[in-house]
């Protein structure tokens, strides 16, 4: 089986900062993309960044120059700076990868969540 396992979140005042990571374990022979997506209470998941096996890059517009994701391939690791952290920012944040576990069909990379870390922002 495979596991997300998050970490970093927290409570700030605005303006500060956290690091957020998230570590894969399990069965993996590739991930594909992986990414953190975050949800408010009341309001629907929706995206924050996203970065693929090669380092290219997604961020919601608004979060652009505040927040910067980054991997690690060999440790199976995403994580996510943030900055600039406004009270909106306050959500859950998951971490989300495409994973390719072995003995699943050649090739085929599933979507996988981790159980999410809270982030409050004070204003």
């Amino acid at each position: 089986q495979v596991q997300l396992v998050e970490s970093g979140g927290g409570l700030v005042q605005a303006g500060g900062s956290l690091s957020l990571s998230c570590a894969a374990s399990g069965s993996i022979v590739s991930i594909s993309v992986m990414g953190w997506y975050r949800q408010a209470l009341g309001k629907q998941r929706e995206l924050v960044a996203t970065i693929t096996h090669i380092g290219r890059k997604n961020y919601a517009d608004s979060v652009k120059g505040r927040f910067a994701i980054s991997r690690d391939n060999a440790k199976k690791t995403v994580y996510l700076q943030v900055n600039s952290l406004k009270p909106e920012d306050t959500a859950v944040y998951y971490c989300y990868a495409e994973i390719y576990v072995a003995g699943d069909a050649y090739g085929v990379h599933r979507g996988y969540w981790g159980q999410g870390t809270q982030v409050t922002v004070s204003s």
